[in-house]
């Protein structure tokens, strides 16, 4: 038992020992370049050493020596087995380290081979330089090896390869690697006489410890570096810095500024070197800072700065990054920082201006300032910022006005008396985009629409839209956000910017702003907070119907709700008589659940064309488009509104005592059947045979007999709906036939389209409803024409077509409700008689001319004698008031003999 307790102890030792082995056999990779010295064992002549390492072997005895002697059983060994070709080891050297440290195993127990001659060492170059680093995305493990000789290998097939291992678990500990687990990558030769050797390494094992060697082949020879050992993250090479720029700071200093490449988990600390170079001094400097940005001294007129910057992990170990490219910066004898704004409309915006006259600075107390050399800026806004630094500042500047190619205001830094050729640039853009965002009737995406019509626009500025989406609705104030989206969007052939969102959130707040990016610098519109569901443009209504109703006569139009949105809605309806320009009108409904709208229209008996949209009831969002136009069918949809007027024609047979009665009218118009007549009937009525009804279908005439004493006749229009109930009766009597109170009837034509007949009347005490008022030309069988006159009507006017040379018949015909009175008939003027009247009338104009040129001839004459009485008696004096004539009667006679 006690024999079994030591074995197992001396089991634990053995490893701790093989443990600590492990570490003291291996080379930590430092963060800096170091040097692979190969050379063959008890040689020294004919070798080149490295600088710094003498050729006495003593300085390497003791660690070459130990290598040699060193012996492990070849299950832990890390080399590979190469017994056909002889082997050689080396060691590392560095600037930090002067010892070369040599770790070798023999191969399976084989010597270490010493017979290769030193010559070979001088011609292949077996000193190498190498540096490894880890890249800064952290997914490349890289060493660089660069031959110390430049006498290249001409005559040799020369290979390099990288064996490494990496643990599968991270160990404080790590064992030595086994024979079996090395990985073999082959360098590259990516420039001459230089092999990169890349491993990849995964992000979970940055911190793992890297187990590695080198093998290089050349001229039947191996050498082998010692083994490796290093933790991926503590040599990290970060990229250059980037954005590398200077400008001058408000107080007239230089400021350098950069920018890191990407994001490393740690922080960097960065090494900048510059120059400057004026006139009257020169110096360099080189400083570490941990920040992004160095300040330096006062700016000069007229010097040059240059500066590089490189990057190094700040705490811990880690590689410089490679230096920035130089960047030179010269300034001119009148500096103006900055020496261009670019700015919004209404606000506020300063120019310094260091001025050099003649290799002397100008004091600031002395310096003016113009605008586009024509208006002198007032000293009211002129500030002093040191001895040698003036500033101007401008207040709520305004939108830059374009002058031809110009579309900058020229601000000059001046002295007292001159100013120099040099100027800084004011832009002043309006940035005021209005952003307009509607929602699709399906609530599947959000269009937004731009336009930058109403802004200035600048050269080399691009524009793109960014927006930040919220949670939920918007804010009281919108803002740009700091973490925003940009929005592709597409030009449209009206000019306008069209960009659409799908998905979308139908509660979320879509904070969007137009930015406008340019070389100097970034401006941005006045931010906008949209929520899609405030802004949808519902679908059309769908199922649109229109028609006139039946026995009621109104327009009714029907319509159902869109699926989408489930808010409630309001509707609008737009209605007008079909054709090529509808004059539409308008009805709005507010009543969410109303889903039709009976209107009343002027004419039932034509065609309507009616359509529908829809918008949320509390006023949210668009109207929808409007629905497809519906149209209503012209139909029957009352009784006629009254039966035709009608006349007649009387054709007398005095020996039977029988008249045939010829019925004439017109047919009814649309207004007045609804909308169409199909037939027509005529109903007698006598008191002899009572009643009866004819139908006469579509004619317009209608003959019958009349026999008795009195006959009366309706006729009525039947259509599909009914007959007509407003009817004009008319009596055909033997007495009234007789009954004359018409006493006068004249007729004077106006001209050959109108004719105008007056009449005069006696005292009846029979019912008067109207007159029938009918013309024909004489002595022709051509139809009778005939018009209903309302019977308070003494004078009508006959809109016609007269041939003057025709005579016509007039005659007036009293309609009783008793029947038919006696008419009033005469004959027209004939051609003579219109001429006379021609005539007459030309004598009633030309009196009235002759009265009024009468009158204004004598008054004229009165006139002219007032003027000719005072013209000639103007110097007669008056007797009166002559001193001589005092007491005088001059109205009494006087004796003078």
């Amino acid at each position: 038992m006690t024999c079994q307790k030591f074995f197992v102890a001396l089991l634990h030792w053995a490893e701790f020992i093989y443990v600590i082995t492990a570490f003291n056999f291996s080379y930590p990779i430092t963060p800096w370049r170091f040097k692979l010295f190969c050379m063959p064992p008890n040689t020294t002549h004919d070798v080149v050493l490295p600088p710094g390492i003498s050729k006495n072997t003593s300085d390497l005895n003791g660690q070459y020596e130990a290598a040699v002697e060193a012996k492990f059983n070849s299950s832990g060994t890390y080399f590979s087995n190469f017994s056909s070709k002889p082997t050689v080891h080396c060691c590392f050297w560095s600037e930090e380290d002067k010892n070369c440290s040599v770790h070798a195993d023999n191969i399976e127990g084989k010597e270490f081979v010493s017979t290769v001659n030193s010559v070979v060492f001088q011609q292949i170059g077996a000193n190498w330089n190498i540096q490894c680093w880890m890249k800064e995305d952290l997914k490349l493990f890289i060493c660089y090896m660069e031959s110390l000789f430049k006498n290249s290998v001409k005559n040799y097939d020369l290979k390099v390869h990288l064996l490494y291992v990496l643990p599968e678990v991270l160990e404080e500990s790590p064992l030595l690697p086994q024979k079996g687990s090395f990985q073999l990558v082959q360098c590259n030769c990516s420039v001459h006489e230089c092999y990169e050797c890349r491993v990849p390494v995964p992000a979970a094992k940055l911190n793992y410890t890297l187990f590695m060697y080198l093998k290089i082949t050349s001229a039947g020879v191996v050498f082998q570096s010692p083994l490796m050992s290093v933790q991926p993250i503590n040599i990290v090479k970060p990229d250059p810095p980037l954005d590398l720029h200077m400008e001058i700071t408000d107080s007239g200093h230089l400021k350098i500024s950069w920018s890191s490449p990407t994001l490393l988990p740690f922080q960097l600390q960065y090494q900048v070197k510059y120059s400057e170079n004026s006139t009257t001094s020169m110096r360099e400097t080189d400083e570490i800072v941990s920040a992004t940005s160095l300040l330096v001294g006062s700016v000069l007129p007229g010097s040059s700065y240059e500066v590089q910057v490189r990057g190094k992990r700040l705490d811990g170990p880690g590689v410089w990054s490679d230096w920035s490219n130089p960047l030179i910066f010269t300034t001119q004898d009148v500096i103006y920082f900055p020496p261009k704004i670019l700015t919004t409309v209404g606000s506020n915006v300063s120019f310094h201006c260091i001025y050099k006259n003649e290799n002397k600075i100008v004091s600031s107390k002395k310096i003016v300032w113009w605008m586009n050399l024509a208006e002198k800026i007032p000293q009211s806004q002129y500030n002093v910022v040191g001895d040698h630094v003036s500033k101007v500042t401008f207040p709520n500047v305004n939108a830059t006005k374009p002058r031809g190619k110009f579309t900058y205001d020229a601000v000059y830094c001046c002295n007292e008396h001159e100013c120099h050729h040099r100027y800084a640039e004011l832009y002043v853009i309006d940035v005021n985009i209005n952003i307009s965002c509607e929602t699709d009737g399906y609530l599947t995406k959000m269009t937004c629409r731009w336009s930058t019509n109403t802004i200035q626009s600048l050269v080399g500025s691009t524009l793109q839209m960014r927006y930040h989406r919220s949670s939920l609705y918007c804010s009281d104030v919108p803002s740009i956000h700091p973490t925003s989206e940009p929005k592709d969007c597409n030009l449209q052939r009206d000019g306008f910017y069209e960009c659409v969102f799908q998905p979308i959130f139908l509660f979320s707040g879509y904070t969007m702003w137009i930015g406008i990016n340019h070389s100097l610098g970034s401006l941005a519109s006045p931010p906008t907070c949209v929520v899609p569901d405030s802004v949808v443009k519902p679908l059309p209504p769908p199922s649109v119907k229109a028609e006139i109703t039946v026995k009621i006569g109104l327009l009714k139009i029907s319509w159902e709700k869109p699926i989408f949105p489930e808010n409630n809605l309001q509707f609008q309806i737009r209605y007008g008589l079909s054709g090529k320009e509808v004059q539409w009108k308008i009805h709005e409904v507010y009543d969410a659940k109303s889903r039709s709208a009976s209107l009343p229209v002027p004419d039932l008996c034509t065609v309507y064309a009616a359509q529908v949209r829809c918008k949320r009831l509390d006023g949210l969002g668009y109207w929808s488009n409007w629905s497809s136009p519906a149209y209503t069918v012209v139909m029957d949809v009352k009784v006629p509104v009254r039966g035709p007027e009608f006349w007649r024609m009387i054709d007398e047979n005095t020996t039977k005592k029988e008249r045939n009665v010829t019925l004439l009218w017109k047919p009814l118009m649309k207004n007045d059947s609804l909308c169409s007549v199909r037939r027509y009937v005529v109903k007698h009525h006598t008191s002899r045979n009572g009643t009866w009804s004819e139908d006469v279908g579509n004619h317009t005439k209608f003959t019958f007999l009349w026999t008795e004493q009195a006959h009366t006749v309706t006729v009525l229009a039947v259509n599909s709906i009914g007959a007509s109930l407003a009817n004009f009766n008319l009596t055909f009597s033997w007495p009234m036939s007789k009954v004359n109170i018409v006493q006068s009837l004249s007729a004077y034509p106006l001209n050959s389209s109108c004719m105008i007949l007056s009449w005069t009347l006696s005292p009846s005490d029979y019912n008067l409803m109207y007159f029938i008022l009918e013309w024909k030309i004489l002595n022709e069988d051509n139809e009778i024409k005939w018009l209903r006159i309302p019977s308070s009507v003494k004078k009508y006017y006959i809109h016609d077509h007269f041939i003057p040379i025709e005579k016509y018949q007039f005659s007036l015909y009293p309609i009783f409700t008793e029947g038919v009175g006696k008419p009033k008939t005469i004959n027209s003027f004939t051609q003579d008689d219109i001429e006379k009247r021609q005539n007459d009338s030309g004598l009633y104009v030309l009196v009235p001319i002759i009265i009024s040129s009468s009158t204004l001839l004598l008054g004229t004459l009165l006139i002219s004698h007032q003027r000719m009485k005072k013209l000639f008696w103007e110097d007669v004096p008056n007797p009166k008031n002559c001193s001589w004539a005092q007491g005088l009667n001059f109205q009494k006679k006087m004796d003078i003999l």
